[in-house]
């Protein structure tokens, strides 16, 4: 079977989780902050914080960003689910708006318009690792007095071009924090894992903090409660002025961010040169739209995360489901991503969100199937993928 998505892990990766083991930290040591650091500069950001995973680096973002009960959080119905669910954390109102029909990203024109004066923040989603129109989004948004937060986990270095120059993902100035997901999926892996990046030397402070139950080791608001026995500062000394959480990531998991960081352009100029192949394989079958890019010039830039198609079922007088499944007899797996989220039940539940309020990506999402993509496929793997395809999508 050759899966939607897989890690690539090599001796080099064994044996760097093999050192960890044998050292003297297991969770929070040397490896995480090497990891932050060569992780910001890959990304071109001032601060990189490490955490568990992509949702707490999401949740992070909200809370530094002072995101407040009773906020608009506007993001992409086309994303996964934690996008949106960490607004909620933070009790704010997520909101969406639609799509572009060519990169599937948050649409600046849709935003403009249904922009709403209570919106505190815009999460906008790099889909399957395209960059979103961050000048265009941003422009909405700080005009507005709005925070800009950019859901970069499907685009783990990422680059695009703006004005003829190329920017890095996470290193640009048009987003104030942007999040990364280190899934096994996704471009590296460190097992489960995420990166809040910003240039905000008070957003990464706070991020620190309430990464570790918003646990500091300074000493700016304790008054020693009044008593002489309260006023020693030892080695020992922390505080919490914050109500923080334990996101916290390993030793074991950078040890292995940082074996994988090494082979990380190798990573992306496999995806590219896969993602390649299909679309020569496809662009010329009626049933079949392939994956865009925006900005044409982003074809050598774009960190492919998914390789996303848009099929005419109704042609092939089949349903996505039995095409999957016949893919499947034949040893190809596929995915569908995503559900739009603003029509997910609890979201249609609390907030009255119905079929309509996005229609492009309703629309997106009745026709997307995701293949196969990942650096360990075969060249053999990718033809009989496309072979298989091919076969099922023609008209009779």
């Amino acid at each position: 079977m050759i899966p939607y998505g897989k890690q690539s892990i090599d001796e080099a990766d064994i044996q760097a989780v093999v050192d960890a083991l044998r050292s003297d930290f297991l969770t929070t040591g040397p490896r995480v902050a090497e990891f932050e650091r060569r992780f910001s500069e890959a990304v071109g950001a001032k601060h990189a914080i490490a955490v568990c995973n992509a949702t707490a680096a999401l949740h992070l973002a909200m809370l530094v960003a002072e995101v407040r009960p009773g906020d608009r959080v506007v993001t992409s119905p086309n994303t996964f689910l934690a996008s949106a669910n960490a607004a909620a954390f933070a009790g704010a109102v997520p909101d969406f708006v639609d799509i572009d029909p060519v990169s599937y990203n948050l649409c600046p024109d849709a935003l403009r318009q249904n922009w709403k004066d209570d919106t505190k923040a815009v999460v906008a989603v790099d889909y399957a690792g395209q960059a979103a129109d961050m000048p265009a989004l941003a422009a909405v948004a700080r005009t507005n007095g709005a925070v800009v937060i950019e859901d970069a986990c499907h685009a783990v270095a990422g680059q695009f071009q703006h004005e003829e120059k190329t920017w890095k993902i996470g290193g640009h100035p048009w987003a104030d924090l942007t999040t990364f997901s280190f899934h096994p999926v996704k471009t590296m892996t460190t097992g489960e894992g995420g990166m809040l990046v910003t240039n905000n030397d008070q957003y990464a402070a706070r991020a620190r903090a309430l990464r570790t139950h918003g646990m500091v080791r300074s000493s700016e608001n304790f008054d020693g409660l009044g008593d002489p026995s309260f006023e020693e500062r030892g080695p020992w000394y922390y505080e919490m002025q914050h109500l923080g959480y334990n996101y916290r990531i390993t030793d074991l998991q950078c040890a292995l961010g940082l074996s994988q960081i090494e082979r990380l352009e190798a990573f992306l100029s496999r995806r590219r040169s896969i993602v390649a192949e299909y679309n020569a394989a496809f662009s010329d079958i009626q049933t079949i739209q392939t994956p865009r890019l925006r900005n044409p010039a982003d074809a050598s830039l774009t960190s492919w995360h998914l390789y996303t198609l848009q099929i005419d079922f109704d042609a092939l007088t089949t349903t996505r489901t039995e095409f999957m499944r016949r893919l499947h007899e034949q040893g190809v797996g596929t995915q569908v991503l995503y559900i739009p989220v603003h029509l997910q039940p609890w979201y249609r539940k609390m907030f009255d969100y119905r079929v309509g309020k996005c229609p492009v990506a309703e629309r997106f999402y009745q026709r997307a199937l995701s293949l196969p993509l990942y650096p360990a496929m075969s060249d053999q793997d990718v033809q009989h993928v496309i072979g298989c395809v091919t076969r099922l999508s023609v008209v009779a």
